[in-house]
């Protein structure tokens, strides 16, 4: 059994390619957000601690966990390297892309300073950055007296997360992506923005459709740096072979 933590939009490909080996996939995610994983493909949801991921790994009967996680869930990458060393199990990573993109955007570092950047514009700013990262620029929205609003996931947790980082209701945009150039467009102008805010989340995170949006708007665009790489290899050919190695097949 391979547990394989993710809920990205290369989970399902991975899931595919490991049962295509004829391995038992359990796939791990941390809300009930919609995912076409493949027939065959079991799936919980629900975050776990380091000692969640060994009791799982422990009753599943795991021969090996799968970190494809976001790029920015520091979090989670964290939690499945103690728990492969609490259990002994391998731990292979899955790393998405970077972006090669060039445009001219505004680079932070964290999300403190691409608060900062954004509402020095002058103008509205519209957030893409997830709910668990609101407070510095609501923050500094209301420091500025600047318009805001945030596309987040429709979830009880980013709702949650929303109300907690002082948001209020007519300043979030519930929606599923991947969203289209239009839909950023229609976000952008429905604000009137003058600023749009990503984390560098790659091609499969649609930052190229912000970016295209955010230049037909004359909106500018504000990335926060993902974390440092890791090195883990992007293709899921390399994961596979790197299963097969661990598990001695």
């Amino acid at each position: 059994m391979i547990l394989l933590f993710g809920g990205t939009s290369e989970t399902a490909p991975l899931a595919g390619a490991m049962l295509a080996e004829g391995w038992p996939v359990l796939v791990s995610t941390a809300t009930e957000a919609p995912l076409a994983l493949p027939e065959g493909a079991r799936r919980r949801t629900g975050r776990l601690d380091a000692a969640g991921v060994l009791t799982l790994a422990q009753q599943e009967g795991a021969t090996a966990l799968v970190d494809a996680g976001h790029p920015f869930a520091v979090e989670l990458h964290a939690t499945l390297a103690e728990s492969a060393t609490m259990s002994g199990l391998p731990l292979v990573r899955f790393e998405r892309l970077p972006s090669d993109f060039s445009g001219n955007a505004r680079l932070a570092g964290d999300h403190q300073e691409a608060a900062r950047i954004a509402f020095g514009f002058g103008g509205p700013a519209l957030l893409t950055t997830g709910s668990r990262t609101l407070a510095p620029y609501v923050a500094e929205a209301r420091r500025t007296g600047l318009p805001v609003a945030a596309r987040v996931l429709d979830h009880p947790e980013s709702r949650a997360a929303c109300e907690a980082s002082g948001l209020r209701l007519e300043e979030i945009l519930l929606g599923r992506g991947p969203f289209s150039v239009a839909d950023n467009r229609a976000a952008l102008r429905a604000l009137g923005a003058a600023v749009l805010v990503s984390k560098d989340s790659g091609e499969a995170g649609g930052l190229e459709a912000k970016a295209e949006a955010a230049r037909l708007e004359n909106a500018a665009l504000v990335l926060v740096r993902r974390p440092q790489s890791s090195g883990a290899p992007s293709d899921i050919p390399t994961i596979i072979s790197a299963l097969r190695a661990a598990l001695g097949v």
